[in-house]
């Protein structure tokens, strides 16, 4: 109890920080699209004759304080909308609310936009996050004819994907169980399906992903290496619409619409519900005969549902729910299904008569797993429970003030057996409640972020203070150095092994009690997995069309804990005499991640050219010996290109080529025959026995370097203004390169990724 209170304590404290404003004004609203009722998002809102402005958030809030009395234009503009003045007259100590309501431009004019990420580079600290929107996703080729937010992540800086099957994505050095990924506040615990082309989320659903590779702030925890912070946006609230889809791998279905009505300055509400289904199993018979001639083992099936209310002031209220199912049925080595599932809601409220901004979210999800293998016995993973967050931000000028509480309970069942027939199993529950406070300073050429969180594992009894710092020093307005920080910490562990040819058991552990004791040689205080991070890097804008982004990084992960594969025997005083690396059930690593990441992006109405360039490096010790991870790449390189042609612009041609060093594998020593005596009349002169393995040393070996081009077509037919017909034309690995996936030891069979696959998808929009 004490603890809690410690940690509500800290909450509070953040209060005394409010200074006295009552001399001063203050104006705040949200952005719309005055077509849609859609908030805007990252929009400047300036008043004019002054340096008081800020950019909208995800929500299209926005707050101008400090603000000395007087008659203004309060003013706002965007990328593709007209610009608005209204004149305000603010008394002291008065707070308005001011919605603006944008018309999206009818000209285009040619002319160079400050663009939102622009102001955002001048107005954030923006250090190791991308800002992914639905925009960003349909400029990549899209694999079977379906752009998808999984595969726009694999071209951002940092970032490692490890295979079209089962692949996961290891962003810099860190494992995926280390990455947090959030639905509108809401904990997915799987966020991919098993063929690693597609995510959970329907691109058509999402306002905007904030990806997180390194150095995020307090208002985030739980996780050592990431985040992903998705966004879903509202349903159309001006009539009933949709998306029809179709390609040989899914097809899909969306509908939104009012519930009631928008009219400008009035309350609305509305709805979107999406579903898509794979059928991929069935149509690669015919079509990827090539492939596999009994098709590819893979079907998924995603709905998401959400209800939006909107009050006069902006204040609002989400309810959402998702159920996403993956199976996967190879005959000979496995079958693997899954099912994730959640429901919950979001808020925001604007208090007429004070200063503060109130979030917060509230949700329960759950995950579970199972896989059948051949050769081994059944292993299963369940995880479900709840999160929920309060969070209030007040505004003081330029600067900001953020704080809130967190609190989250789970269970997980967990059940192994490794390859010498030792069952590891676990099942526990544990809950955790965290508070943090971040402040925002800002000044013409420094922006700060200092923010600390206080969290608390109650199945541990341990508490992770953990401070966290980011910077921003504008050394010109086209010239920014940035700077971030910080200690992390997590109880989750994976279930998975990283000696699985395929990949694809995904699954939980909550933070083991029986850890061991030492390592290298030290007393083990504490249970929890814990990292820091360090970034610094440069923005340089070459001209307002040419940027390029510097960010090298160290992960120094200062203990993690794994499931003990090597097991033999069981933790009894019977077997205290074998090594403590036989008998316990998990193991304590360490390890570091370092590297730089380079960004290159051109950008003008017709024309979008990104590439990125990362080294990395990735070590661990387990104890007994330095192995590299078998993510860990050397070289990554990704290059994408975006033209758009025709009159109305209604052709694109997209590319992306991926070249990436080889991984790191286990090399093969030799073979020995393993005799398996099932009963006292075996006879071991008669029978025949396994081919075992002997392995050589962990990860030594690299695989051959990667490379892959994937082109798109798309053409755009405008029926009328709500009615649009887009098909897309599509080639994934255009010169049928060879790119190893993994090498059977026995048969010495070589498996390969994706050969050259066209596809061809078609949408209807209405």
């Amino acid at each position: 109890m004490k603890r809690i209170q410690q940690i509500l304590f800290l909450a509070l404290l953040t209060l005394t920080a409010i200074p006295a404003l009552a001399q001063f004004a203050e104006v705040r609203g949200f952005v719309y699209d005055k077509k849609t009722g859609e908030p805007i998002i990252f929009t400047k809102v300036f008043l004019e004759g002054t340096s008081n402005g800020n950019a909208s958030d995800v929500n299209g809030f926005y707050n101008l304080s400090k603000i000395n009395p007087g008659s203004y234009i309060l003013s706002s503009t965007g990328v593709g909308f007209d610009t608005v003045k209204i004149r305000i007259t603010l008394k002291p100590g008065g707070r308005i609310t001011q919605n603006i309501y944008l018309t999206q431009k009818s000209v285009n004019i040619n002319t160079v936009d400050i663009t939102a990420d622009k102001t955002e580079n001048l107005t954030e600290t923006k250090v190791s996050v991308a800002k992914v929107t639905p925009k960003q996703i349909n400029r990549i080729p899209s694999v079977g004819g379906e752009p998808d937010l999984a595969q726009y992540l694999q071209i951002l800086p940092g970032v490692v994907f490890t295979g079209d099957q089962g692949g996961q994505l290891y962003i810099r050095g860190g494992s995926p169980i280390q990455n947090k990924v959030l639905l509108d506040g809401m904990i997915v615990y799987n966020p991919f399906h098993s063929i690693g082309l597609f995510s959970v989320f329907e691109t058509d659903i999402i306002r905007n992903a904030d990806v997180y590779t390194g150095g995020f702030g307090a208002e985030y925890g739980g996780r050592i290496s990431a985040v992903m912070d998705i966004t879903t946006r509202d349903g159309n609230k001006q009539k009933l619409s949709g998306k029809i889809g179709s390609n040989p791998f899914t097809s899909k279905l969306l509908l939104e619409g009012p519930l009631s009505k928008y009219e400008e300055g009035k309350s609305t509400s509305s709805f979107i519900l999406s579903g898509r289904t794979s059928y991929l199993e069935r149509t690669a018979k015919n079509i990827y005969s090539y492939v596999d001639t009994a098709g590819l083992p893979y079907n998924f099936t995603d709905l998401y549902g959400k209800i939006s209310f909107n009050s006069t002031n902006g204040s609002k209220l989400n309810l959402f729910g998702f159920k996403f199912t993956d199976q996967v049925n190879y005959k000979a080595p496995a079958a693997i299904a899954w099912n994730s599932t959640g429901f919950g809601g979001s808020f925001v409220v604007i208090p007429g008569s004070s200063s503060v901004l109130v979030d917060g979210s509230f949700a329960y999800s759950g995950y579970d797993i199972s896989m059948k293998e051949l050769t081994s016995k059944p292993r299963f993973s369940k995880i479900n429970g709840f999160n929920a967050g309060l969070n209030f931000t007040y505004f003081i000028g330029k600067d900001e003030l953020k704080y809130g509480i967190e609190m989250l309970g789970f269970q997980t069942d967990f059940q192994f057996t490794n390859a010498a027939n030792t069952v590891i199993k676990q099942e526990q529950f544990t809950s955790e409640i965290a508070a943090f406070t971040k402040y925002k300073y800002a000044s013409n050429r420094l922006i700060l972020e200092p923010s600390i969180r206080a969290h608390y594992y109650a199945s541990l009894a341990e508490m992770s203070i953990e401070p966290r710092f980011s910077a921003k020093y504008i050394i010109t307005e086209f010239v920014r150095f940035k700077l971030a920080s910080g200690f992390f910490s997590q109880n989750l562990l994976s279930a998975g092994s990283d000696r699985d040819i395929i990949n694809l058991f995904y699954g939980f552990l909550s933070g083991p009690e029986d850890a061991p004791k030492t390592f290298r040689g030290k007393p083990v205080t504490s249970k929890l997995q814990k990292a820091r991070h360090i970034i610094a890097g440069f923005e340089f804008d070459v001209t307002n069309r040419f940027q390029i982004n510097v960010e090298g990084y160290i992960k120094k992960f200062d203990q993690l804990t794994n499931i003990n594969r090597d097991k033999l025997y069981p933790n009894t005083d019977e077997y205290k005499d074998k090594p403590a690396y036989q008998r316990e059930d998990y193991i304590i690593e360490d390890g570091v991640a370092k590297g730089i990441d380079f960004t290159f992006k051109y950008e003008k109405q017709n024309l979008y050219l990104w590439a990125t360039y990362s080294l990395g490096y990735v070590s661990r010790y387990d104890g007994i010996r330095n192995y590299n991870p078998h993510y860990d790449r050397r070289h990554n390189v990704n290059i994408v290109g975006t033209y758009a042609f025709g009159k109305k612009h209604n052709w694109e041609f997209d590319c992306r080529w991926n070249l990436g060093s080889g991984f790191p594998f286990t090399q093969t020593q030799g073979f020995y025959e393993k005799i398996l005596f099932e009963n006292i009349n075996s006879s071991y002169t008669e029978q025949n026995g396994q081919l075992g393995v002997i392995y050589g040393q962990l990860n030594l070996g690299r695989l051959p370097w990667y490379h892959r081009l994937d082109i798109s077509m798309k053409k755009k037919w405008e029926f009328s203004k709500n009615n649009v017909l887009e098909t897309t034309l599509g080639v994934t690995n255009v010169y049928d390169r060879n790119n190893l996936f993994y090498f059977d030891r026995i048969s010495y069979a070589k498996k390969y990724q994706l050969p050259f696959l066209p596809s061809f998808g078609i949408t209807m929009t209405f």
